[in-house]
């Protein structure tokens, strides 16, 4: 204990402070900023944040709020690291992805990437990427003992793996040093193709390719348990782990029945999740996904030591952007970091702009240096657990835990993965979740940096090659941009159709004080449809906006500015507006009890904070005649 020169101790002077006594603090600000006059566990429910699943995050955390141990990093449960060393020895592994149909670009690309602080590589082979018979040239020149390679194939799984295994026969590499993964995953490709004719045939060639590989290459796994299909169908945490597991439930039944040992299924098997830019979300998955696979492995009869799941994190593909893509490196920056401080053992960082095309030299050598950095400057793998002991996340993990828990206990009641698939049960599950998302992201509650929030319609488009369509048929695969993205590519054909862009004309009524937070407000929100702003001249009166109007050349107009010079001006200005010929009148703010007096007056819509953006942006869009 630190001592002063007086030989008092520091911690002396400062008692522990109650939770009733911080709660007194929350009630006078929540009180003095007019927020809410609630007291006690009511004030602080005010400050509570809701999240999917049914989880509330709370304001404050206490040791009270830990829930059981989490055990210790390499040990059953295995929520604090699959090895007791973590990430500290090496790092995690850094695995690219690659998905270029012609080998050749795939391998100097593969080279570089290797060359410049990749790992391992993901190769897409098949229908979405290199053929099967071009998988020697798109190796060539890759070290197969230093280089784990993980394949990614759809229904090709099979005929890739075995030439995968023909390659490291060709190349003398010893069977023991042969590291990767041969990507079968039968259940996921329903998940991805809603075909599941072939499932049963596809179960046994997994399970061949199992036996094969637990016999002669101990270092490679032959299933992959991929979540991603779930994931960008629009599912929670909680869903995407459910899924998850009910699909390793059902590969565990189908190795077993084959011979294997429960042991040696488990260790066939790598979970592939989806790492987001909500950092603490994603740490809990992770953290929860081991400990429920543990739980798995220990009821199938596993002995302890095989029960530690081997997880490969990807950044979501849902929050990568097509406009302003440049922000998707903030986004994987965060997502990345989630994934290895939540004890990913392979992280993939998706290229800035892998919504766009086919990723270019450039997005794939930021996508590398992510995780370099991540490791080599800011020494994120330095730290077992980095996580554990703090009682927000684990929390989090027990409760996102829970919900898996109880979303798998649904498929399996339901007949397991294939038979859930089959009936709609995850589709529709899925598909409600992604709708109330949706409405959050249309009020733009859930905003989105440089699409719903600070637009910039100047922006010149980043190009990039055409890539390959992804197999369709099953689940559908969503973005968070979607909606918005439609309102601006409405906008781009009217600009190349008329040489402009659909107009709003801001009327901002008296000084800047008074009208320029609405205006700032009100140009945003038009500007993520595609809706040019025009705020010229900078202030109007009832006598000038008439002229002001028809000088700006849009077709709708927007007032801005307080209530109460609102309350003076705004039905005068608004009737000036419509009969200066604008088509529709909207004014930044809610009305309050002056609703009719301002809809009599003209004014056709309010937008405020919380709006419906998109339905909004929809009817503007309408109104101009923007096809």
């Amino acid at each position: 204990m630190t001592v002063l020169p007086d030989g008092l101790p520091l911690a002396d002077e400062f008692p522990d402070v109650t939770r009733d006594q911080w709660r007194h603090l929350v009630e006078g600000v929540l009180r003095k900023s007019g927020t809410s006059d609630a007291v006690g566990e009511q004030a602080e429910a005010v400050l509570a944040t809701a999240l999917e699943d049914g989880i509330t995050v709370q304001p404050l955390y206490t040791a009270d709020d830990a829930p059981q141990d989490a055990g210790l990093p390499g040990f059953a449960p295995f929520v604090r690291g699959g090895r007791p060393e973590g990430s500290t020895v090496s790092g995690w592994d850094v695995r690219q992805r690659h998905a270029h149909p012609d080998p050749a670009r795939t391998n100097q690309a593969v080279l570089a990437d290797l060359e410049n602080g990749v790992s391992s590589v993901w190769l897409a082979v098949g229908e979405a990427g290199v053929p099967v018979d071009a998988l020697p040239e798109a190796l060539n020149g890759v070290y197969l003992d230093l280089a784990p390679v993980a394949l990614d194939a759809g229904a090709d799984f099979e005929a890739a793996a075995r030439a995968l295994l023909r390659l490291y026969g060709e190349r003398e590499v010893p069977p023991h040093a042969a590291l990767g993964n041969l990507g079968a995953d039968p259940l996921g490709l329903v998940a991805r193709t809603g075909r599941d004719a072939d499932l049963p045939g596809h179960l046994a060639a997994a399970a061949e390719l199992a036996a094969l590989s637990h016999r002669d290459h101990p270092g490679i796994r032959a299933l992959a348990v991929d979540a991603l299909p779930y994931h960008e169908a629009g599912g929670t945490a909680a869903q995407e782990l459910g899924c998850s597991l009910a699909a390793g439930v059902a590969y565990l039944r189908t190795l077993t029945e084959a011979g294997l040992s429960a042991e040696a299924a488990c260790g066939e098997l790598e979970f592939r999740y989806a790492a987001t830019a909500d950092q603490f979300l994603t740490i809990a998955k992770l953290r929860a996904a081991r400990r429920l696979w543990a739980r798995v492995a220990q009821v199938c009869g596993a002995a302890p030591e095989a029960a530690a799941q081997r997880q490969h994190a990807v950044t979501s593909p849902v929050m990568m952007t097509r406009r302003d893509p440049w922000v998707n490196m903030l986004r994987t920056t965060v997502a990345s970091m989630a994934a290895g401080v939540g004890g990913a053992d392979a992280v993939t960082v998706l290229p800035f702009d892998s919504a766009i095309g086919q990723p270019d030299d450039f997005a794939r050598r930021v996508a590398r240096n992510t995780s370099t950095i991540l490791l080599e400057e800011s020494h994120l793998a330095r730290v077992i657990d980095p996580g554990g002991g703090s009682w927000y996340i684990e929390r989090l993990t027990d409760e996102v835990a829970r919900a898996a828990w109880t979303w798998f206990q649904e498929i399996e009641a339901a007949g397991g993965l294939a038979a859930a698939l089959a009936s709609g049960l995850v589709r529709d599950t899925l598909a409600e979740t992604w709708a109330r998302r949706s409405r959050d992201l249309a009020r733009r509650k859930e905003p989105i940096t440089g699409v719903s929030e600070f637009p910039n319609l100047t922006e010149q488009p980043v190009e990039r090659e055409t890539a390959a369509a992804p197999s369709g048929g099953g689940l559908p695969r969503v973005r968070r941009d979607e909606a918005y993205e439609a309102l601006r590519a409405r906008s781009d054909a009217h600009q190349t159709a008329e040489g402009t862009r659909p107009r709003v004309f801001l009327a901002a009524l008296g000084p800047a004080a008074a009208h320029t937070a609405r205006a700032a407000f009100a140009a945003n929100l038009f500007q993520a449809g595609g809706i040019e702003a025009v705020h010229e001249p900078v202030t109007v009166t009832a006598e000038t906006v008439a002229e002001a109007f028809a000088a700006s050349g849009a077709r709708v107009a927007c007032l801005c500015s307080s209530d109460t010079l609102y309350a003076e001006q705004a039905a005068d200005v608004a009737e000036r507006l419509k009969t200066a010929g604008a088509l529709q009148v909207y004014l930044a703010g809610r009305p309050g009890d002056r609703q009719d007096e301002y809809e009599q007056a003209g004014v056709d819509a309010f937008v405020f904070a919380g709006c419906n953006a998109v339905e909004v942006l929809t009817s503007a869009l309408d109104t101009m005649g923007v096809a």
